[in-house]
């Protein structure tokens, strides 16, 4: 080994400024920049998704309108296989599902405010944790 070599953490420790009080102050400037342009932000924002599914409405309406047929096709069901479920009215309109469960899936509620077969589903979702939010109800 060379005389000098400081090891394969010597690029870590420099972005990191752990090696000398010019890096700690321009992490502090980094950090004052970034709280400046978020203080320029809106307060709130929108996150849309679409994807296209290769089925009739008609059979993929039933699915989604049904909260509690939600296990055989959502994703986020099999993150967490002990997660607690806890549904409320049955009927289509006014459903309630709430769960509970690991850091993967969290604490939240949705619940069906509309539907119109076989095209419109509307969905208020909210976050309990690890992050708290509401979506305004959004249309399927």
């Amino acid at each position: 080994m060379k005389q000098g070599w400081a090891g394969p953490w010597t690029s870590s420790t420099t972005i990191w400024g752990r090696n000398d009080k010019g890096h700690r102050h321009h992490r502090r400037r980094s950090a004052r920049r970034i709280l400046i342009f978020a203080a320029t932000r809106p307060d709130t924002f929108r996150v849309q998704r679409s994807t296209s599914i290769k089925a009739p409405p008609e059979k993929i309406f039933p699915l989604i309108n049904d909260l509690q047929r939600w296990g055989a096709w959502s994703p986020y069901e099999k993150r967490d296989p002990a997660m607690k479920r806890t549904f409320g009215a049955t009927r289509p309109q006014g459903a309630v599902y709430e769960w509970d469960g690991n850091k993967s899936v969290g604490k939240g509620r949705m619940e069906i405010t509309d539907a119109t077969p076989p095209s419109t589903i509307v969905i208020k979702l909210d976050f309990i944790s690890p992050f708290e939010g509401t979506t305004s109800p959004s249309s399927l």
